[in-house]
């Protein structure tokens, strides 16, 4: 039964998302530097981005454009039984990257500290972030990733 809900609040979530005011269409694997310049050019000085999406849907490969075009060297990949992975980039600044796949109830998260990673003004891309939801901050930037039928992807997004 949770499993529905929770596959029912990504669709609703994402059906919403259609109607946002900002939509990057990522037309194939080559065009996701240029998407996720784009994506990092619109947000501003936003740092704590949680990511919905249905699984395969290019949560992680999206995330680990993101890195790169920040500029990091480090190997991104995704943190499923680590739960988070840090990276580094230009002077000394981090990244954060989560998956919250494995998380049985959004409390385990401040097990680990959540709230001391996105109170560090460093960048917090959160996959599945579903499973936390509840506990988002209010300055946190929820992104939809869909695929269309013809294979390409939607970043869909508000800016307040």
């Amino acid at each position: 039964m949770l499993r529905n809900v929770s596959v029912n609040l990504f669709f609703y979530f994402c059906k919403n998302a259609q109607a946002m005011q900002q939509t990057i269409t990522i037309q194939n694997i080559d065009d996701i530097h240029r998407a996720a310049k784009d994506f990092l050019e619109i947000i501003g000085e936003r740092r704590i981005i949680a990511f919905f999406g249905a699984m395969g849907v290019g949560k992680t490969t999206f995330t680990k454009a993101i890195c790169e075009v920040l500029g990091t060297n480090d190997i991104v990949n995704s943190p499923t039984f680590s739960i988070v992975n840090e990276y580094d980039y230009a002077d000394g600044n981090k990244i954060y990257h989560f998956d919250f796949y494995r998380l049985k109830n959004a409390e385990e998260a401040f097990d680990f500290g959540i709230d001391e990673y996105w109170n560090s003004n460093e960048f917090c891309l959160m996959e599945w972030s579903e499973k936390v939801e509840d506990i988002l901050p209010d300055n946190c930037l929820k992104v939809c990733i869909s695929e269309n039928k013809n294979g390409t992807r939607n970043i869909s997004f508000n800016i307040n």
